[in-house]
């Protein structure tokens, strides 16, 4: 096989392969059906076209029967009238139309044979049509159910394309809702810890830092007021001394702003 056979081949199988495959057996189907249906309309005319012929025919012989019939009577008068010669010419015409009338009863014996053989075809063809027109419904039936029952099977299995396509949204719904909710959970870990500062609060760690002081002297305050009314003896003073000691060594342990120190001894005396 040469290299244009070869292509020319390749060519027209994957010709065929594409018409394959858009082909539509329901429209194939209902091509074919309207295509014997054209060749029955064809036999009918034709059965039409042949019938009208032979009726003409036949009028041209029941014409020529007539010549027949008159001439034989001008023969008849002219023998009554001793006219021989005229009796003899109408006897020749007599002859002459009985010769046509036979060669038109064969040309009208041969239109009917063709007739009864386009009639019997018709009918072979009409019959043939009809069975084809059953075989075809059933067959798109079948079709149409097969088709159906492949898309629900397709459907339920997800392997339809509008299912892979739904599947796929779900499944990215999915994600981005797991993301969001895990970063809503990890905002508010953060906002609990302190890690983020409020973003309509004016407050910034050292405001926290006293207000917890704060609350801290509230508590042992009213803690002292409480073991005062039991009756127990606490030496709250000596013990703010040991910590107030042990802060000022804590101070004392790390370089000091001597700005600094000098704006918070201030801030003591207005105290």
């Amino acid at each position: 096989m040469g290299i244009l056979s070869r292509a020319s081949y390749i060519v027209r199988s994957k010709v065929n392969s594409v018409l394959n495959r858009a082909e539509d057996p329901n429209e194939t189907l209902d091509y074919s059906y309207e295509q014997m249906r054209d060749q029955l309309q064809e036999v009918k005319q034709g059965i039409a076209d042949l019938t009208t012929q032979k009726k003409r025919l036949e009028i041209q012989k029941r014409r020529l029967e007539e010549n027949v019939e008159k001439h034989n009577e001008q023969a008849r008068e002219a023998v009554r009238q001793d006219r021989d010669d005229l009796a003899r010419e109408a006897l020749e015409k007599k002859k002459s139309k009985m010769n046509e009338i036979e060669d038109l009863e064969a040309q009208i014996a041969d239109l009917q044979e063709s007739q009864d053989r386009l009639v019997e075809k018709k009918e072979e063809l009409q019959s043939q049509i009809e069975e084809f027109r059953t075989k075809k419904e059933t067959l798109k039936a079948r079709h149409d159910a097969a088709e159906a029952e492949t898309r629900v099977s397709e459907a339920m299995t997800g392997a339809g394309d509008e299912m892979a396509d739904v599947t796929r949204a779900i499944e990215r719904s999915e994600e981005r809702t797991e993301e969001m909710e895990a970063r809503a959970e990890a905002m508010d870990e953060l906002e609990e810890s302190g890690a983020f500062e409020s973003a309509l609060s004016d407050e910034d760690r050292i405001d926290r830092e006293l207000e917890q002081g704060r609350t801290d002297t509230e508590v042992e305050s009213e803690l002292a007021t409480l073991k005062g009314e039991l009756g127990e003896d606490v030496d709250s003073n000596g013990a703010d001394t040991d910590a107030d000691e042990s802060s000022s060594e804590e101070t004392e342990s790390e370089p000091a702003d001597p700005e600094i120190e000098s704006e918070l001894e201030e801030l003591r005396d207005e105290e």
